[in-house]
């Protein structure tokens, strides 16, 4: 998550209690004053009398007028000042209750205006929280990985049927968005492959699959090379079934009959020159059908040219058994066009020997193609050759290589590495060959779910690649929609179907007919598909998709997920760890240190999942951590080209949207001017529209 959660909305500030003059606080100004003016009442009231005892006086001629009407004045003198002081003090009072009453009306215009700032700041912090925690809630939670620049092969180690589908139908969502090569080699009898056929045929393109040894008759893999490869080639199948000591006599062997029988001489003729070797001379055996194939001559040139090689009787008829399983290879070929993908795996009742052999000379024979180039394969046609990236267009993967000799694993590194070829190796157990490469730094390791004791021999691996030991006590956390879809589909994707006619029924569904449901022809080749048609052919055409898009609630949590609403479960990288990971969970060894991924095809058709990889979205300003373009390019040298190789989660975009996208350093970048003056270069969508055409002139 590069965007943290907002948090909670901030608060609304609400007004404050509202101060107002008690009647309590009134009666008592009221009371204070009335205590305060008491004795001047009374001073009132007692010449008030005193003026009515000297009227009543005077009436009564008890005084004289005189005296009556000079105590009246001076009473009047001395009541005057005292009810001055009266209407003073309540003018007083009132001009206590009317400042009181400003002063109260000042404080609450105070309370109001900084309420309304409060307001004001509410406002603006809310709107920003809505923004953040629409951002939040909008940005991806599933990002792609990628295969490193530096890196030349990728390693596979454990893994589960169902784990190894996802993978394998992960790695198809690539190639087929881009209209890239992909060469899958299945040595495990399981039909991992299955979702990936599926898929293929939904986009319109037509897998090639040959299901091995009933196909052989239609391979033409290994009869197109020369002489040397082919030996190469059959010598490394006899040692795969026998003695491995022997391989270079047996190339030898091989070498010396092709140049008898001529380099594009079939597997069959060999067997026949084999045979001749094991058959005196004065021997016709017209009724053996291997030495029918030559003519006598031939036998006489082969029994001249190999008969001072040393047992030549013993391994001629050792070479004859082990090569006998191939000698209908590219007998009965009918189609030799160019085939975007292509699957090549043992049949499920073949056994694991067998599986080895077939397997040996498969990879063997691809091999020697890709040190030399497409040169012996059918090349693409013409419209649909430099549609695809020319930099890594080509993925092979190999799924169950721990079958393989440690020496052919070698060579398709080797070879894959010279031509530019991304090769996946994919190991059930592990073997040497797969934990020696851990710490080879042109190798990715990749590790999943593993079994039994091997994951003690896998963890100590483990924590001696490079970025894991720099990183130590690093782990990682699982999401619980790896957990659900893991359980979900299960073995589903690759158990065979109880009756074989309705599996191939099943299969063939989608196009029933060499149309597909728009009406597209059904090709073996194409460009490129756009990725909102790749993500609705996921979607529809594979269990994954469909299994996501039901879970799909699981990952539209707007809280951020935690350990305590089991959303997020932690892991190590101990062998306990590893034993309990999700089936499509694969912990990605870079330099960087682990990184937790999910194989699952089907978290494409998630609206929280992205193409694009964590580091492009710093880098391109939609994280917290972003940096500007000018900094990420200083921050990585090198040619940043190198970075949109063939991933191992689809993300990266094809030639053409690459054609069409903005340049981050255009200063017209994305229509808005970024910086930067271009007086050459207008802006798009500026100035009033062209009139429109009158069609009637």
């Amino acid at each position: 998550m590069l965007l943290p959660h907002p948090g909670p909305a901030p608060r609304r500030p609400a007004p404050g209690e509202q101060r107002t003059l008690s009647e309590e606080w009134i009666a008592g100004q009221r009371d204070s004053e009335a205590r305060t003016n008491r004795p001047l009442y009374a001073v009132l009231g007692g010449l008030a009398l005193l003026v009515v005892l000297l009227l009543a006086l005077w009436s009564q001629r008890i005084l004289p007028a005189t005296l009556a009407l000079g105590g009246v004045f001076a009473c009047a003198a001395v009541a005057a000042p005292v009810g001055f002081a009266l209407v003073q003090s309540r003018q007083v009072i009132a001009e206590r209750l009317a400042k009181a009453k400003e002063r109260l009306a000042a404080e609450r215009e105070e309370r109001d205006r900084a309420l309304h700032e409060r307001q004001r700041e509410h406002a603006r912090r809310y709107t920003e929280w809505r923004a953040a925690s629409r951002a939040y809630e909008a940005q991806p939670r599933w990002y792609g990985v990628t295969v490193p620049a530096d890196r030349e092969a990728v390693v596979v180690v454990g893994g589960t049927d169902a784990g190894w589908s996802a993978l394998l139908t992960t790695i198809g969502v690539a190639r087929l968005r881009e209209g890239g090569d992909l060469t899958v080699v299945d040595l495990t009898g399981r039909a991992v492959a299955r979702e990936l056929i599926r898929l293929a045929r939904r986009c319109a393109v037509a897998p090639r699959r040959w299901v091995l040894p009933a196909d052989l008759p239609r391979m033409t893999l290994g009869t197109n090379l020369d002489a040397g490869q082919r030996a190469r080639v059959l010598s490394a199948v006899a040692a795969a079934s026998g003695a491995p000591e022997d391989v270079d006599a047996d190339e030898t062997l091989l070498l010396r009959l092709l140049e008898v029988l001529g380099p594009r001489a079939g597997i069959a003729e060999l067997i026949g020159g084999l045979r001749a070797l094991c058959t005196p001379e004065g021997d016709d055996a017209e009724d053996d059908p291997a030495l029918v194939r030559l003519s006598a001559g031939q036998r006489a040139r082969v029994r001249e040219r190999c008969a001072d090689t040393p047992g030549a009787w013993e391994r001629a008829w050792e070479l004859e058994r082990r090569l006998s399983p191939f000698e209908g290879v590219g007998t009965r070929v009918e189609d030799g066009t160019y085939a975007q993908v292509k699957i090549i795996s043992t049949d499920r009742a073949s056994g694991e020997a067998a599986a080895r052999v077939y397997g040996t000379y498969t990879v063997a024979a691809l091999s020697e193609l890709l040190e030399d180039g497409p040169r012996g394969e059918a090349e693409p046609p013409r419209g649909e050759r430099g549609r695809a990236r020319p930099n890594r267009t080509r993925t092979v993967v190999v799924c169950g290589a721990e079958t393989l000799p440690e020496g052919e694993v070698d060579q398709i590194l080797r070879a894959a590495a010279d031509g530019g070829v991304e090769i996946v190796l994919m190991f059930r157990t592990p073997v040497p060959a797969a934990l020696n490469r851990f710490c080879d730094p042109t190798c990715l390791p990749v590790v999943m779910r593993q079994r039994g004791g091997s994951a003690d021999a896998v963890a100590r691996a483990v924590t001696s690649v490079p970025g894991v030991a720099a990183r130590p006590g690093t782990g990682a956390e699982v999401h619980r929609l790896s957990e659900v879809i893991g359980e979900a589909v299960g073995a589903a994707v690759t158990e065979p179907h109880p009756d074989p006619e309705t599996e191939a029924e099943t299969d063939d569904r989608f196009f029933p007919s060499p149309h597909t449901e728009s009406g597209a022809m059904i090709r073996d080749a194409a460009s490129g598909i756009a990725p909102l048609d790749l993500v609705r052919h996921v979607r529809s055409a594979t269990a994954w998709g469909r299994a996501t898009a039901q879970a799909e609630e699981i990952d539209t949590l707007t809280e951020p997920a935690t350990e305590s609403d089991g959303s997020l479960r932690p892991i190590g990288l101990d062998a306990g760890s590893l034993r309990r990971l999700p089936c499509t969970a694969a912990l990605v060894l870079g330099d960087e240190g682990p990184v937790l991924t999910d194989t699952n095809p089907g978290i494409l058709t998630l609206s929280t999942a992205t193409l694009a990889t964590v580091a492009d979205s710093r880098t391109t300003g939609h994280g917290a951590d972003a940096v500007s373009d000018a900094e990420a390019r200083a921050a990585e040298p090198g040619d940043r080209s190198d970075s949109r190789r063939p991933r191992i989660v689809p993300g990266d975009r094809s030639p053409a949207e690459r054609e069409t996208a903005p340049n981050p350093s255009d200063p017209f970048h994305g229509g808005v001017v970024t910086g930067g003056e271009a007086p050459e270069r207008v802006p798009p969508n500026l100035g009033p529209p062209p009139e429109r055409l009158d069609w009637r002139v």
